[in-house]
């Protein structure tokens, strides 16, 4: 017999932060299995639908490092990890941004389209979204980082009730430049800030932040976090996610969030459920 009570209760429990969230912008950095498993694809295309239905303006940003390595290495073209980003040769470069802005931005397009939301394919070139410079004076080739992010192309977007869906692929300071290759975290905090997002939610393989007995951390505040940097609890490539959880809630986004994408609906329970199921950033 079916449980009609416990179905209520879960409604109800989710009324608040549907309330709370609705006509907020949200960030979602969408990678790892979630964004290569084909059960767990449908489900996150079903969780975009569920937020856009629910008059949330869901943003998304999306990797793709392990299609890039996949060409990669097929062509025989090296690229190596210096703290969790890639460093990015030329001929890399070329690659990634086939992949990214050629690839899977559309094929993540054509899929929430075919679900049922209006979704709209563009790279940090596009409108000039995103410019950048060589990260630390080029020490990672092609890799950038971001100096400056036009929010108001997403924000013209999102008022023709479209989702953007973002490659990080960024425009060089000068005429003729090739670009540079962003890392995905690193431009879904720029895009958050820029847009003055609510939440940034970062999909992950990992269940969130895990202390030195490998549990969960539910949460953190700033300077939490940089003890867990100086006492190497954090580190390798949850660096580039943390940081970027941290550059979020210093420039104005309420709460950033690492959390699990292989558990199926992981959205929904982070933003919907008192529980919640990763590790929420704050500023204090």
């Amino acid at each position: 017999m079916r449980n009609y009570s416990k179905i209520v209760s879960i409604l109800l429990d989710s009324l608040p932060y549907i309330r709370f969230f609705r006509g907020s912008k949200i960030v979602i950095k969408y990678g790892g299995a979630a964004q290569i498993n084909p059960n767990l694809k449908e489900q996150f295309a079903i969780d975009i639908v569920m937020l856009y239905m629910l008059g949330i303006k869901p943003i998304i940003v999306h990797g793709g490092g392990k299609r890039i390595n996949e060409l990669l290495n097929a062509l025989e073209i090296q690229s190596e990890f210096v703290d969790g980003l890639r460093v990015t040769s030329i001929d890399a470069l070329k690659i990634v941004e086939m992949v990214l802005s050629g690839e899977i931005n559309k094929e993540i397009t054509a899929f929430l389209n075919f679900h049922g939301v209006n979704a709209l394919g563009l790279s940090g070139k596009d409108a000039s979204l995103f410019q950048a410079k060589p990260k630390e004076n080029g020490r990672y080739g092609y890799t950038g980082e971001i100096i400056e992010t036009r929010g108001e192309v997403i924000d013209n977007l999102l008022a023709q009730n479209l989702v953007p869906v973002i490659a990080p692929i960024a425009c060089g300071e000068e005429a003729g430049h090739p670009g540079f290759n962003i890392n995905a975290d690193s431009a879904a905090s720029a895009i958050a800030i820029a847009t003055g997002a609510k939440r940034t939610i970062f999909l992950t393989d990992t269940k969130g932040v895990l202390d030195k007995n490998g549990e969960i951390i539910e949460s953190l505040n700033i300077a939490q976090t940089e003890n867990l940097y100086r006492d190497g609890t954090i580190g390798g490539g949850m660096i580039p996610k943390v940081e970027a959880c941290l550059d979020c809630v210093k420039n104005g986004v309420g709460k950033a969030h690492i959390i699990d994408g292989r558990i199926p609906h992981s959205l929904l329970l982070e933003l919907f459920t008192s529980a919640g199921i990763g590790t929420e950033f704050t500023a204090e």
